[in-house]
């Protein structure tokens, strides 16, 4: 069966060379035309003139990479369909889109930690988010660079070094010289690849075996179709609660509080498309989770057909290969294996710019704007960002190589790490925003034991329990003698003696909680470390924080409460909307026309030269131009001026 498997044609390497010089050109474009990217806010958010589609895109394949192409059908071909529940999870993003998108789109960070700056009055606190979400997006680019590595190399021979730097400084590049234009617009190109090979697989495929019916007959008989695994138990590697609650969690991290994702919803002009971009997400993770999922079982039922698993056959060294190797056997014609690999590295590319960006924004407000920012000029400022970028790069590009020592497919590896860290980043976001009472203290000490605990976990359950063991195989057909299955001997998250099967007891019995709690474990320790640590060095008090760092919980996702109940919920604690906190950008005030806390429906604008009605908010003014919440009300300052000016009396 070895002996079918064709190699790279003159045409694969065309299509393939194609993607990775159109996705190289996008970035030399983006600094030769425009603004070339000369000010920070152009290279970091593109100035905020994006569009909701491109940016919708841009967000889902940062998330969506090569790690999903080849790490979903391997699970399905592993583990059968069990894991594909974890697309309802993808509800997160609504919740992401309705209660943390209005928070941070109305602050107009450029870094998302800026909040818990402003929200804690703690430099600490941002520091201590800053550094989790280094180690989460660095461990990320690791896993997501290697994975198409792995294919290349068994389809072609190309060795797996020369891929991770390949997709390493291809990535560097756009990214270095265009900037958040660039990877959004590449990120939307790459989607077009990534859906066109995807769908490739899943139209052969299903034709070469007979029909989705027979895929579908044949992924039953062998025990691959089984969705609803009720069992209450965490150490179950998938269960329909840890893949829905778990999952839920997840993207809820992921589309609402990473910086990748915020810097890209950020960039649109409006609160309303910054909203709708993230939403959109659920569409998209839907689509791509069946398409994937299907490619895994129609795989599956070919090599059963067959008689023969290439896995047990050893005609490929691990799961992550089975696709590629697929590929390469029934997508015969010529440029679609070229397709394919382009897919893969789309999404590598695609993960690998957003992260870099992500990185580069994060390093420069958080760490050297308040120390270089009054030094340097604009430009200055941006070759630092861009410079940024390329250390950045060279970091992912070592994690690769970390990663190529993982075992089990790319997808429990890229969920294990990349969810303990994202976890604990999701637990100290929800202290500030929903416990108006949790101080500095609590939020750094919570953020630092939230990334340990899970972290701690993963690493455990690589070292000490090892990876899962897959289903039955078929190898009656294999050419190759005396073929065991080298999936549950090498790949066992049981260790199994003469005396029989030894159960994991203390500590050890700690590392087979399924890796897709690592997310929940990390933001509730986050959470309640905090809390108490808080109650422990002196809680805040009603007031001290101002309220538009704070999110109404219960408001947003219970609209049709009766006010009592709602005000009672929210601690008698009036909010404003986020459309009017939004909009006090570019020189303009929103007011409410009746003076009091009311809906969006009746505003007034108030330029901030003074002219027009006086703002209230429903607040009353000091005369040390301060409203009662502490802030700083720069129309107090209008006012004062023109009562000064007039004689009028407040």
């Amino acid at each position: 069966m070895a002996d079918q498997v064709r190699g790279f044609d003159a045409w694969d390497y065309v299509v393939f060379g194609a993607m990775l010089f159109i996705s190289a050109a996008i970035g030399v474009y983006y600094a030769l035309v425009g603004s070339k990217q000369k000010s920070t806010k152009e290279f970091l958010l593109a100035s905020s003139g994006m569009g909701v589609l491109p940016v919708a895109l841009s967000i889902l394949l940062s998330f969506m990479s090569a790690i999903l192409v080849l790490g979903n059908p391997a699970e399905m071909y592993t583990e059968g369909t069990q894991f594909y529940t974890r697309v309802i999870g993808s509800l997160g993003c609504a919740i992401a889109s309705v209660i943390f998108v209005p928070l941070f789109y109305s602050l107009h960070t450029t870094s998302v930690f800026q909040y818990l700056e402003k929200r804690f009055d703690s430099r600490a606190a941002k520091l201590t988010g800053t550094c989790i979400m280094i180690i989460q997006q660095v461990l990320y680019m690791g896993v997501a660079s290697f994975a198409p590595s792995t294919a290349l190399e068994a389809v072609t021979g190309f060795p797996t070094w020369a891929t991770i730097i390949t997709v390493g400084l291809v990535s560097t590049f756009y990214t270095s010289l265009g900037g958040m234009k660039a990877v959004v617009w590449t990120d939307a190109f790459q989607s077009v690849v990534m859906f066109t090979g995807l769908l490739a697989i899943v139209i052969q495929g299903s034709i070469v075996v007979g029909g989705m019916g027979e895929v579908w007959r044949i992924n039953e008989e062998w025990g691959r179709i089984n969705f609803f695994n009720f069992d209450p138990d965490p150490t179950v590697r998938h269960s329909f609660w840890s893949l829905v609650i778990g999952g839920m969690i997840s993207w809820t991290s992921t589309y609402g509080v990473n910086q990748a994702s915020v810097q890209r919803y950020c960039a649109l002009p409006t609160l309303q498309k910054a909203k709708l971009s993230v939403m959109l997400n659920v569409i998209g993770i839907f689509i791509l989770f069946t398409i994937v999922s299907l490619a895994g079982i129609i795989v599956f039922a070919y090599y059963a057909k067959k008689g023969c698993d290439p896995l047990s056959a050893k005609y490929v060294s691990n799961s992550n290969q089975l696709i590629p190797y697929f590929v390469m056997e029934v997508l015969g014609y010529p440029g679609l294996p070229g397709l394919f690999i382009s897919c893969l590295f789309s999404g590598a590319l695609s993960t690998m710019s957003s992260c870099l960006n992500a990185l580069a924004a994060v390093c420069w407000e958080d760490f050297l704007k308040p120390v270089l920012g009054e030094r340097l000029s604009e430009g200055q400022k941006t070759l630092v960002t861009k410079l940024l970028v390329l250390f950045f790069g060279g970091a992912g590009i070592g994690m690769s190589f970390i990663a190529m020592n993982l075992g089990g497919t790319v997808l429990q590896a890229s969920l294990s790490f990349s969810g303990a860290a994202s976890g604990p980043l999701l637990g100290m976001f929800a202290l500030g925003a929903f416990f108006p009472w949790a101080n500095w203290i609590g939020a750094v000490v919570g953020g630092i034991l939230g990334l340990a605990f899970p972290l701690w976990i993963s690493i455990g359950a690589y070292t000490v329990v090892g990876a899962p063991p897959g289903l039955d195989y078929p190898t009656y057909n294999c050419s190759v003698p005396n073929i065991t299955d080298s999936m549950t001997t090498t790949m066992s998250t049981i260790m199994t003696t003469a005396g029989g099967t030894v159960e994991y007891t203390g500590i050890s019995a700690l590392y087979t909680v399924s890796y897709l709690w690592y997310p929940a474990i990390g933001a509730a320790t986050s959470i309640v470390v905090g809390l108490i640590v808080s109650a422990i060095t002196g809680v805040n008090r009603l007031g001290d924080v101002d309220a538009k760092y704070l999110v109404p919980f219960f408001d947003r996702l219970f609209c049709c409460l009766p006010a009592p109940i709602s005000r009672c919920l929210r601690c008698n604690q009036e909010f404003r909307d986020p459309e009017e906190i939004a909009s006090e950008k570019d020189g303009e005030i929103v007011v409410p026309a009746s003076g009091d806390l009311v809906s969006s429906s009746s505003r007034e604008k108030l330029p901030l030269d003074g002219s027009g009605p006086m703002p209230v908010y429903g607040l009353s003014y000091k005369e040390n131009n301060e409203t009662n919440t502490g802030v700083k009300n720069p129309a107090a300052d209008v006012f004062n001026d023109q009562k000064e000016q007039n004689g009028t009396q407040f």
